[in-house]
């Protein structure tokens, strides 16, 4: 319990102390977490992706007047020296500052980049901030990278970093070992976001983090996953036909007992039935990440409404179809599609906070 309350007092400290923006009905922002740029060889995880992310921003979001939000592990410091990181990448770091034209560009560090306050030299400097806090009316959304969670990872970060550095750089990215990190461990990402929810609701913000790598929509865990799937449903529900409704009805009451199945079997495993209790509050968002194997994903902020969107190349994946309408929108002549996976209007997302948390 008292570790619990340090991570909540260190989460206050954040907020109270992030970069201030005022958003309004007009404003336009994307969020994009986790690109874990390299030098550009073959353990580069970012070199995949980098094609579509530049073709993204520079020919959506940047003359779509959108801002740029970068929320930590941007650069891959464990990996690769940032010189080597700044020299291959430049004409990307010159894009990032291109959105000041736009209203502003701030980056926010993570754990794989957070000596960059310290690096004078580094051409986002000026633009680097531990959070940023969107003022909304009279609500907030705060967003930050999420290992500041991790109290030990902070406060013993020094020797931490010198010995994951050494172990990722001389021994992992030689044999092509992936980064050793909470992405991909399911319980220390559980117990993440939950953290994060709680600290949320107490405090009746959105937050908006990376770090995990999985996208608040989709995959937190089965049993979230189902939930959405069911509240998709009964959205749906009120402007079908007959028809479609008695086999919508039947598709909720197959869902609800595998949801009942799958919670059975979390509280047996004592992993829990996810970061939510009876009543989902939609307080955490999570941008996932850039170097997903089909695609990437990344948060909007379009004019009051806040969506998660998949950006990929090819054949749409199957597990991003939902009964939304989501057709896929093609970027201009390139091969690169996007599709909104989940969206919602800010004041709809508040109400729900302010009434249920």
């Amino acid at each position: 319990m008292r570790h619990q309350r340090r991570k909540h007092l260190h989460l206050k400290r954040l907020f109270h102390n992030a970069v201030k923006v005022n958003l309004d009905q007009t404003s336009r922002v994307v969020i994009l977490s986790d690109l874990h740029m390299g030098n550009g060889g073959i353990h580069d995880e970012f070199r995949a992706n980098a094609p579509l992310v530049k073709a993204m921003l520079q020919s959506c979001y940047l003359p779509g007047k959108f801002s740029l939000v970068l929320n930590g592990d941007i650069e891959e410091l464990f990996k690769f020296p940032l010189e080597s990181i700044t020299s291959r990448w430049a004409e990307m770091f010159d894009l990032f500052l291109e959105f000041r034209q736009n209203g502003f560009f701030w980056k926010t560090y993570g754990n794989h980049d957070a000596v960059l306050p310290s690096r004078e030299s580094y051409p986002l400097a000026e633009s680097m901030a531990d959070a940023v806090r969107f003022s909304y009316g009279d609500d907030n959304l705060l967003v930050f990278h999420g290992h500041q969670v991790s109290v030990h990872l902070w406060e013993q970060y020094s020797l931490l970093n010198k010995t994951v550095v050494f172990l990722l750089r001389y021994l992992a990215k030689p044999a092509g070992i992936k980064n050793f990190s909470v992405a991909y461990n399911n319980r220390k990402q559980f117990a993440i976001e939950k953290t994060i929810y709680d600290f949320s609701n107490r405090q009746r913000i959105v937050s908006i983090i990376g770090h995990t790598h999985r996208p608040l929509f989709e995959s937190l865990s089965k049993v979230d996953y189902l939930n959405y799937r069911i509240e998709e449903l009964c959205r749906a529900y009120p402007s079908l036909d007959e028809e479609k409704r008695a086999r919508t009805k039947q598709r909720i009451g197959e869902l609800k007992a595998e949801l009942s199945a799958c919670s059975a079997k979390a509280k047996r495993k004592r992993l829990g039935g996810g970061i939510y209790d009876e009543i989902t509050i939609p307080s955490v968002f999570n941008s996932g990440c850039t170097i997903g194997k089909r695609g990437i994903t990344a948060i909007e902020i379009d004019s009051g409404t806040i969506r998660l969107v998949y950006w990929y190349n090819g054949k749409q994946n199957r597990r991003f179809i939902s009964e939304r309408d989501n057709s896929p929108t093609k970027l201009g002549s390139t091969a690169f599609s996007k599709i909104v996976l989940n969206e919602d209007s800010l004041d709809y997302i508040f109400s729900r906070i302010n009434l249920l948390a």
